[in-house]
């Protein structure tokens, strides 16, 4: 069986946690799109795993694999590897061939266009890992893949044709001096290196042939998606988004499995509030973040003290970029157009516990734009910008002993957490799956486990 784990928010869900939650029973744990920019925590034991590439099973012992979806940063990967073995684990993870690779000149240029985005405040607050001109370079059928990197004469090949261009552009367009990062002969010893090890560690696949045979074998499979669903190319609130699909239906062009396969039950994760890296409009915003909240300005009210609270309850500082996040109260239309989207089967809901405390608890149930209510999210930046949340009041929770809720289940959880949760869940149409009640596995309530 597969199970597809998706955000139905703006990333940092906790999706590593409940894949880590969630694949226990599962053999292999496979990345469907995304690169190094996809911060994801997974505690164990005790110990705190803090990853950008490597898929969270791995943290579990579980084969990972990094589909043709995703885009490829080798001195990552191997960055990863390397540290988890240094930390006494074993990580076993296959690359897809089709995959795309992330080179230095692919992160030079996403931090120049990204300043020159922001001299005409049109910043998109990428993680400047290269991540958007990659998959620029892939559509524009001028990319590099890994199975390129395992073959010599194709490696020069293709970067013969690709390096000048983007040294033409760094230089004649944005007049930036560029160094090793445009060499071409540099950028072809490191790299072909890379491809040597890639082959003698035995890590390159085919990722449909090997993920449908495995599944033929009888071994579960979760596909894990990063980033969330409003940062979806397609789908989310563009042009402040990702450069691929974190909704379901990436899950299979990312991999290779057909839908039916990649669609047997797909579980949307989502925190208790809402909380992005970067740019872009965000109705339910409390306080802000200088640099990203737009027309952003400092004060000390109650909304900057609610922000601040939930910010450091929840540790809201990006996994990769260590940047403060922005938070607000949990916008409902967002998580309906995520579950129409993907097909939710199951919700999980994270830091309930985060939100222990206030007297009071909102949700936006629906916006007023134009004088009407809209329930979904609507198609434009400008539309989404001018809707003005219509909340919904809870009473609040206190602080509880999470570990021992968590050993008990969810009956043992405050009543108004509970009202709060099936509220949420009736309001989505998509039942319960787990509830995250703090950092670690065991602080989680299953209350339908997909495998």
């Amino acid at each position: 069986m597969t199970v597809t784990i998706v955000g139905a928010q703006l990333g940092d869900e906790g999706k590593g946690g409940i894949v880590d939650l969630f694949g226990e029973p599962a053999d292999v744990v496979a990345r469907y799109q995304g690169g190094d920019n996809a911060g994801h925590t997974v505690v164990h034991a005790g110990e705190e795993y803090k990853l950008s590439l490597v898929p969270s099973g791995a943290v579990r012992g579980k084969v990972g694999v990094l589909g043709n979806g995703c885009v490829v940063n080798p001195g990552t990967l191997f960055d990863e590897l390397d540290t988890l073995r240094e930390r006494g684990l074993d990580p076993d993870v296959r690359v897809a061939r089709r995959a795309h690779v992330i080179f230095p000149y692919h992160r030079a240029l996403d931090g120049i266009e990204e300043d020159a985005k922001s001299d005409e405040d049109r910043e998109v607050g990428t993680t400047g890992r290269g991540i958007g001109p990659t998959y620029e370079d892939k559509a524009a059928r001028r990319g590099v893949r890994v199975a390129d990197l395992t073959d010599s004469d194709r490696l020069r090949e293709r970067l013969e044709y690709v390096v000048p261009q983007k040294r033409a552009i760094a230089e004649t367009v944005f007049g930036v001096d560029v160094g090793e990062r445009f060499d071409l002969e540099t950028l072809y010893e490191e790299y072909h290196e890379y491809g040597e090890r890639l082959v003698g560690e035995g890590m390159l696949v085919d990722a449909g042939e090997f993920l449908t045979d495995r599944i033929e074998a009888g071994d579960d499979v979760l596909l894990e998606g990063a980033q969330g669903t409003v940062l979806d190319i397609d789908h989310g609130n563009y042009p402040y988004v990702t450069s691929s699909n974190p909704t379901a239906g990436g899950a299979a062009t990312g991999t290779g499995l057909p839908p039916s396969v990649a669609g047997e039950a797909v579980v949307g994760v989502v925190k208790g509030y809402l909380s992005r890296v970067g740019s872009g409009p965000m109705p339910t915003e409390l306080g802000g973040v200088a640099g990203d909240t737009p027309e952003y300005t400092e004060g000390e009210g109650e909304r900057e003290a609610l922000a601040t609270k939930i910010r450091e309850a929840g540790g809201e500082y990006g996994t990769v970029t260590g940047r403060p996040r922005r938070v607000g109260w949990l916008d409902l239309p967002m998580v309906r157009h995520a579950a129409r989207r993907s097909g939710f089967t199951g919700l999980a809901v994270n830091h309930i516990d985060t939100l222990a405390g206030f007297d009071e608890v909102r949700v936006a149930e629906a916006y007023r734009l134009d004088g009407e209510r809209v329930e979904t999210l609507p198609a434009t930046v400008r539309e989404w910008a001018a809707c003005e949340p219509v909340y919904r009041s809870f009473d609040g929770w206190a602080d509880a002993d999470w570990a021992a809720i968590a050993g008990e289940g969810y009956d043992a959880l405050p009543g108004n957490a509970q009202t709060y949760l099936e509220y949420v869940s009736e309001e989505t149409g998509v039942a319960l799956a787990a509830v995250g009640i703090g950092p670690d596995r065991e602080d989680s309530i299953v209350l339908d486990h997909p495998l």
